[in-house]
């Protein structure tokens, strides 16, 4: 049975996505965490009976019954791909939604991570936007993060200065980027927060923390997360120095060309 989900395509994707985050520094030690919605079908490769059991303070009814694939409270993101049953673990959520119920991993009595809730209210919230969302992904992207330090705390300054450091990003992320300034991590507040944000930009910058990227497929979720670090990352490196940029009739030319539902905000 184990044999069989370590298979899994999407197991593998997950341990994958997990490596290369560790490597390019976006999750150090145990910062990030990933969920992802599963088919139902993944019953099939599940035993009938549950591990064990989690319970938390917010309701989730509105997934209830339905699977997911999380890595662990307090789990390093560069041992998901030694020991990704430790590491990962298979979560279905409860009738009531105020629980969840382990069907595999997280071995020698680990358990979700402690951002699930969070990562819940975004999957439902996304969900009504777009039934096709399956993916959340947090993480600590080195220089969106010092962004935060140096640029007003104005999500729409915020999205025009990325924007304009990459021809590709008001294409990519043609609704802009949410922003929410510093929060206490791990409870109800910022996980309610970023829903409300969540609701209409796929990904969300905590102020001083790191990023919520959301999308259908792992793929669509960092390949946001990471055009988003590539402009923030560009940035730091003209910042001081710009002698010309990306003007707004560009960037409308750009949107339109592509027929990307950018934010007015040019």
């Amino acid at each position: 049975m184990q044999d069989k989900i370590l298979s899994l395509p999407i197991v593998v994707e997950v341990i994958r996505i997990a490596t290369n985050m560790y490597n390019l520094g976006y999750d150090e030690r145990n910062g990030g965490n990933i969920s992802v919605l599963l088919e139902d079908s993944i019953k099939d490769y599940l035993p009938k009976e549950k591990i064990r059991s989690f319970s938390f303070d917010y309701d989730a009814s509105y997934l209830a019954g339905r699977y997911f694939l999380v890595t662990g409270t307090g789990k390093f993101f560069r041992n998901v791909q030694y020991f990704p049953s430790e590491c990962l673990g298979i979560i279905r959520i409860n009738e009531k939604g105020n629980g969840a119920d382990l069907y595999w991993g997280f071995s020698n009595g680990g358990a979700p991570t402690s951002e699930l809730p969070t990562h819940l209210m975004n999957h439902i919230e996304r969900l009504k936007k777009d039934p096709k969302h399956r993916v959340v992904l947090h993480c600590h992207p080195t220089h969106t993060l010092a962004m935060t330090y140096v640029i007003p705390e104005d999500e729409d300054e915020i999205t025009r200065t990325l924007w304009r450091m990459s021809t590709e990003c008001i294409v990519v992320f043609p609704e802009g980027i949410g922003y929410l300034p510093w929060m206490l991590c791990g409870g109800k507040e910022i996980g309610e927060a970023t829903a409300k944000k969540i609701k209409d930009y796929r990904l969300v910058i905590w102020g001083m923390h790191g990023v919520f990227a959301t999308g259908e497929s792992i793929d669509e979720a960092f390949g946001l997360l990471e055009t988003v670090e590539k402009a923030a990352t560009i940035y730091f490196l003209v910042k001081d120095n710009i002698k010309q940029t990306i003007t707004n009739q560009d960037l409308i030319k750009l949107a339109n060309a592509f027929k990307a539902n950018y934010k007015k905000i040019l």
